[in-house]
Order: structure tokens, then sequence, then C-alpha cells
């Protein structure tokens, strides 16, 4: 980086500072300057995928993965639009996204015409995505550029939420001045500070609240993820000796394997042992856990817990009534860490939803529950394998599978979007070479499913298991017009061979058996479909339901 420098050539080299190594993408000709500085040597690995959500999917699994910024380039327009889906699911589970837009030249912005691409005016794209993210600038002020687009960064970390730049194209070969500050720094980014005097008395609040308590737990939230506080929160709820569970959002931000986790709670949809034990506990610590339908399981609102609870979240901490604003959850963890803590001693039970089969169920016809139990019986004898669950009812689904320590689970679990799995998968594993096992739906996989098609282009190898209902499968149960559910059949396996894959077709546990050994010699990607009934659904899913549609009459007869 050097004080004078064009626009573009300063942006690829910022986002090397930070340590960025891929720019996903799809270029187009209001884009296509800036585009290629990215590609150029020494500049970044490019991935263009087939669709613009798929490229938000897959900086997304990017940057989930590897805890780096996830960088985005879109034309305007065409691509910037069809960014705003995955974009907005990356604002509302806190990851680190940076679209990066071009845009229409100052000359033909004077010719009072419109410019294909635009929708309203040439400002309706800025103004879009300034509601789906923590910063948003236009770049066309050369004296500020550098300046501009290092608090557009210096924002998406800090707030580990999606930014944008739009850096219309007759500015990219344009010089900038860059401040002797940002040239001389080392590319380290910052996390959030405290307000020192806040923290200690959060601390001492919670100590004094946590040593008095007999049954405390300890949920884990998404953002122990978001700000790199996963191996602290372990070693502080070691500390405590407190069982511990998670979050729909934040599933794989404690290990599954360790001896003080009891699972994912989802409020009264949890398994009876974890709902029992959360709603027993005289504390319940929450560290990162976002306050949402989707975390409580339409349990009890938040005004419920107060009494009994401490949240950190959004930077600050509520003991009960007390409410300690400026206090950030690494620095609170940190502040646990230091303090006098009682050690409690418990026995600690894993929970899932999924019932021991009775008897040898081999060569019985598929079911939801079978593929789970099948997906945590390869997981425990393959080692080093990341999860990624699309939504609908593998989101739920999901819940009950188990990775090992040296893996991760990734998931969309607000449900803001839907279509993530593969494109995340295949982010995910060019930022961290872990290959991942994919569950997904048909209705999921046909969103944005094709994208696997790239994965042989790219050397990367995800293995797909595919549940075959034919259709939106977790509406089935409700809805009165099943035709409106229907999708057509495309012969997944087949398709994946054609695509230069490996394909599978099951039918029962032994063949799904056969067929993940199978695919875990591939080198290749794999599509494994299994065919399950067609109202046939996870075990958490029926409860979902059921609890859905009891509260439908409850409202109803309001």
């Amino acid at each position: 980086m050097q004080g004078r420098m064009k626009l573009g050539d300063y942006l690829v080299s910022y986002l090397k500072k930070i340590g960025v190594s891929h720019l996903f993408g799809i270029p187009g000709d209001l884009v296509i300057n800036l585009f290629l500085k990215f590609g150029r040597p020494r500049g970044m690995k490019i991935v263009t995928l087939s669709h613009e959500p798929a490229v938000g999917f897959a900086a997304d699994g990017y940057a989930r993965s590897t805890g780096r910024i996830g960088a985005v380039c879109v034309t305007y327009g065409a691509g910037g639009h069809n960014m705003v889906n995955p974009v907005a699911a990356s604002f509302s589970e806190r990851v680190p996204i940076l679209v990066i837009s071009g845009g229409p030249g100052e000359e033909e912005r004077k010719l009072g015409v419109l410019i294909h691409h635009q929708a309203k005016e040439i400002e309706s794209q800025f103004r879009i995505y300034r509601e789906v993210t923590c910063a948003a600038k236009v770049i066309n002020d050369p004296q500020r550029a550098a300046t501009d687009i290092d608090e557009v960064i210096r924002s998406v970390w800090l707030n580990q939420q999606p930014g944008y730049l739009e850096i219309h194209r007759d500015v990219v070969e344009q010089e900038i001045p860059v401040p002797k500050h940002i040239v001389a720094w080392n590319g380290e980014m910052p996390y959030p500070q405290s307000d020192r005097h806040k923290l200690d008395e959060a601390v001492r609040d919670t100590v004094q609240r946590f040593n008095q308590a007999r049954h405390p737990v300890v949920l884990v939230g998404i953002e122990a993820y978001r700000f790199k506080a996963v191996r602290e929160i372990v070693k502080l709820a070691e500390k405590m000796g407190a069982p511990c569970c998670t979050s729909v959002l934040s599933k794989g931000a404690f290990p599954m394997n360790h001896p003080l986790y009891m699972g994912v709670y989802v409020g009264a949809l949890s398994p009876p042992r974890l709902r029992k034990r959360v709603e027993e506990a005289d504390l319940l610590l929450s560290l990162g856990m976002l306050l949402t339908d989707i975390e409580m399981g339409g349990h009890h609102p938040p005004e419920v817990l107060r009494h009994r609870s401490i949240w950190a979240v959004d930077h600050r901490v509520n003991v009960s009534f007390h409410t300690y604003t400026d206090v950030t959850l690494r620095d609170f963890v940190h502040g646990l860490l230091r303090a006098d803590l009682k050690a409690h001693r418990e026995k600690v039970f894993y929970s899932d939803n999924l019932a021991r089969p009775r008897s040898n169920l081999d060569r019985r016809r598929l079911r939801v529950s079978d593929i789970l139990r099948e997906i945590n019986r390869f997981l425990a004898s393959h080692g080093k394998f990341m999860v990624v669950a699309e939504s609908g009812d593998a989101l739920f689904g999901g819940i009950d599978i188990k990775v090992g320590d040296d893996g991760l689970y990734l998931a969309q679990g607000f449900y803001a979007s839907m279509g993530f799995a593969v494109p995340g998968a295949l982010g995910a594993q060019m930022g961290t070479g872990l290959r991942p096992l994919v569950l997904s739906g048909d209705g999921g996989f046909q969103m944005t499913g094709v994208e696997i098609a790239h994965a042989r282009r790219y050397k990367l190898n995800p293995i797909v298991v595919l549940l075959n209902n034919g259709g939106w499968g977790i509406f089935r149960p409700i809805a009165k017009r099943q035709d409106l559910l229907a999708l057509p059949s495309w012969q997944y396996s087949e398709l994946a061979r054609l695509w230069g894959g490996v394909g599978f077709k099951v039918e029962t546990v032994a063949e799904l058996r056969d067929a993940l050994e199978e695919a875990a010699k591939s080198r290749s990607f794999v599509i494994v479909e299994a065919m399950i009934g067609p109202r046939d659904l996870s075990p958490i899913t029926v409860k979902y339901i059921r609890a859905s549609a009891k509260k439908a009459a409850l409202l109803s007869r309001a």
C-alpha cells in the first residue's frame, strides 16, 4: 500500500491486508474494470458461480467458517438487486459480508435518462442496501475515498454485519490519496471496546448472582461465533462446571462432544430432559444469544426469564433488571475468567430428539430420523467434516446432528432467506479446506443446488444428502392444497453424474450407509438421493408443526 494509489488497487490492497483470500462475484459491464483488478497477479482467488444469490451464500459460508470478512463483487442493478436476500440473511445472523457494487459513471448520470440496470433512481440500490447493512457508502469523492472505504470495512468488522460499497466505473482508475495511518497499519482489525467501569460492575454483579446459584445453566449464542469468543467460553464453562446448551442459530458454537454440553435449546420444542433442566435452573447465563422466536422456540417471552437470568448480547449485559451498556461479550467473558467463581459439579446428559430404534432397521424404507442417525454414525467414524444444513425440514433435522470437535456446523437458522446450503458449503470449503456434508431437501436444492456443478472446477467435493420427498414437505401437514407443494423430480443422482460428480439413489438404511462410505472415498462431489415418504419429517419439525397448530387454534378462539 502506498501514499497515492488508483482507487481499485487500493481496495484490493486493503482487503488483502486484512486477510481476505477469496472474492466471490459475477462480472458485469458496470463493474468489469474493478472486477478485473481483483483477479490480477498477487490479487485474490476469484470465485464465480451461476447466480448472484449463490455468490452471496458462498461468501457467507466463507465468512462463517473462517472468521474473516466475506467479499462480494457484483454489477449494478441486475447483480446488486439479486444479492439483497442473502445479504439480509447475513445481516440478521451477524455475518460480516462486504458487498462491492459497480455503478454508472458521472457522465452517464448527467444525461438525465434511465440507465440500463437502473430500477427507479440511480441512488435506489444504495438506499436498499442501507436497510440491510450496518454501513453503506457511495465512493464518489477521491479525497475521501480511502477513508470512506476504511470506515465501512471497520464497521463491518466491529458490528459483524454486512457493509456496502458502491464504486462507479469512472472512479476505479482515479488516483486517490491514502492517509499515512492506513499505509502504516498492519491490517489487524480491532474488536469493540467496553466501558471499563460498566464492565467491572457487570462482572461483579454476575459473579455475585452466579456464586449464589445452585443450579445454573449457560446458554451459548450466535455472538460467541461472531466475536470469536468460543474458546474463552469453553474455558469459562469448565471453570464454572455449569451445563451448557446452544441455540438454533449458534449450534456448533460449543463442542458437541464436550462433557458439559446438553444439546440445542429450542424452548418448548427442546428434548424433554434438556427443557426440564433449563426450566429448573435458578440462573440462566446467556452469552451472545439473540432474543428471537427461533431461539426461544416460541416459548417464554424474555420478560418472564429476566428475574433469573443474565443476558450478554448486543454490547450490553442485563443482570436481571440491571442493565450495563457498552459491555462487549468478549470483554465480559474475559472478566468472568479472571473472577473468583464458584465451581459446580453435575453429571450432564446430552439430549436430542432421535429415539433409539427397537430393532434392526437396515432393510426398512428410509425415514428422516433414520437418515439423521446414520449421518451421526458416519460423522463419529469420519473426522474433520463440516455439516451445512439447508432451510426447511433439513434445518430442524440438523439440530439433531452431532459434529465432532474437529468439524464445523453451519446453517442459516433465522430463516431470513433460503438456498444457503450448497453454495454456502462451497464457500466454506474454499475458506477452510474442510469437506462439507450438506443436508438439504429437494425444495431447497432446486433453489441453488445446481451450483454444485461448479465444485469440480474449484476442486471441491461436498457430499450432499438430499431428502427427496417430491415437494415442500414441511408444509404438507397443514396445507389444504397439496398440489401447491409438488415439485418435479430432477433425478438428482443422475444429474450428479452428468455434472461430473458421483450419484447414489438410496431407499433403505443399509443402502444409505453404504453410499456414505463410498462417498467418503470419492475425490469428487457426491449427491446421495435419499428417497423418503411424502409426509415423513424430522422429529423436531413434527413438534414445531404441532405447537404452531395449537398456537393458531388458541389465537383463533381469542
